[in-house]
């Protein structure tokens, strides 16, 4: 049983109820002085504790997806990667290489033409010179006869930082709320690009081009578009493409689009933050080049350069978020020919949850600002 497995957190609440009840039950025959009541008694308290720890462990790693299998959890070691040489120029040629599929986890998912596709890739950016894997999602309708033809718009979708793509697909379950969006006439079908903004990990580059370094504002705004419109059927005009993402990620898609109009007509940052961190996670992301500063702090940009013809997403709480003042300066200094929208909810941390409550909407949104071609 995988450790991020139903079965193993069933098993667990299971056993955590018994081990309580057993104790409610065996605790008059325990309340004895006998040094075998006091060890029954020490013996079913620290099982119980044990059991509900455990619930409440597995309960937060399904969540977050701290671990994603017991030998993560434990620190053993796990095999070793191994290079998969392809043939010379394959991703110099196509920069978008498919090296496997999984059924997303969705009613029918075992059907593409019922529950889509996703398919892990490798992106080589031709521009940035950056390689990195992500997730593409490939909606039911893109299998269907009936749209064989058809061009379609595409989200690119980014984690928080450090984040995995993985935490796309089954902590935040972007495939699964953009199918039952859909389905329920909300939105049309999107292909989604997730994969997380740290291109040069452990760096958070912050999606900047660094001077003698990753180049990962080049990638976003550049390559992964061309790649992805090479290989799939995507438009490649801005009109069919957005961005979003969720905190660092969040930052990232306002800073993409707000920057790059002409490639993202619509961007979305959820719990986002304004301004480049600079922090040792970072490292020296301007080498002293106040202008390329500047640029990155999107308050600033709103302010001194030309607005863009493009449209933006916001979100934040009035309780439990630390960007809800910036939140505030953000929507008040967006001017046409740009749009803003916002979601502002009562109470929400920075975390999964808040998030998913948010998704729902903001992919509403996204689709009802890009297009098909």
């Amino acid at each position: 049983m995988g450790l991020t497995g139903k079965a193993v957190l069933i098993l667990a609440i299971v056993l955590a109820v018994v081990l309580f009840t057993l104790t409610i039950w065996c605790w008059p025959r325990l309340a004895r002085r006998s040094a075998p009541a006091v060890l029954g008694r020490v013996g079913l308290l620290l099982a119980t504790q044990v059991a509900v720890f455990a619930t409440v462990g597995l309960l937060a790693n399904n969540s977050f997806l701290f671990y994603g299998s017991w030998a993560d959890l434990l620190g053993r070691q796990q095999d070793l990667g191994v290079v998969t040489d392809h043939a010379a120029g394959t991703l110099a040629a196509k920069n978008i290489v498919r090296v496997g599929t999984q059924r997303p986890d969705v009613p029918g998912g075992a059907r593409p033409a019922v529950g889509g596709r996703i398919d892990k890739v490798v992106i080589a950016g031709r521009h940035s010179g950056i390689e990195s894997s992500a997730y593409v999602y490939l909606p039911p309708e893109y299998f269907q006869e009936a749209y064989a033809r058809r061009k379609f718009p595409a989200v690119v979708v980014l984690t928080g930082y450090p984040g995995t793509s993985e935490n796309l697909i089954k902590g935040l379950r972007y495939p699964r709320t953009a199918l039952d969006r859909v389905r329920a006439g909300r939105a049309q079908p999107m292909i989604l690009v997730m994969l997380r903004p740290t291109l040069a990990p452990p760096r958070d580059t912050e999606c900047v081009d660094i001077k003698g370094g990753p180049k990962t504002e080049t990638f976003f705004a550049q390559d992964l578009p061309q790649a992805v419109s090479a290989e799939y059927r995507v438009g490649r005009s801005a009109r069919n493409w957005g961005i979003i993402g969720n905190s660092t990620g969040g930052y990232c898609a306002l800073k993409i689009g707000l920057h790059h109009p002409d490639r993202y007509t619509a961007s979305a940052g959820l719990s986002a933050y304004y301004k480049a961190a600079e922090d040792p996670t970072t490292g020296d992301l301007f080498h002293g080049d106040e202008a390329a500063r500047h640029r990155a702090d999107l308050l600033w940009t709103l302010d001194n350069l030309p607005q863009p013809d493009a449209s933006f997403l916001v979100t934040t709480s009035r309780h439990g978020e630390s960007n809800y003042r910036d939140t505030r300066r953000f929507l008040a200094k967006v001017k046409q020919p740009a749009r803003v929208s916002s979601i502002v909810l009562d109470s929400g941390g920075h975390n999964f949850n808040t998030w998913r409550r948010e998704i729902p909407a903001a992919l509403e949104w996204m689709s009802s600002r890009l297009s098909e071609s």
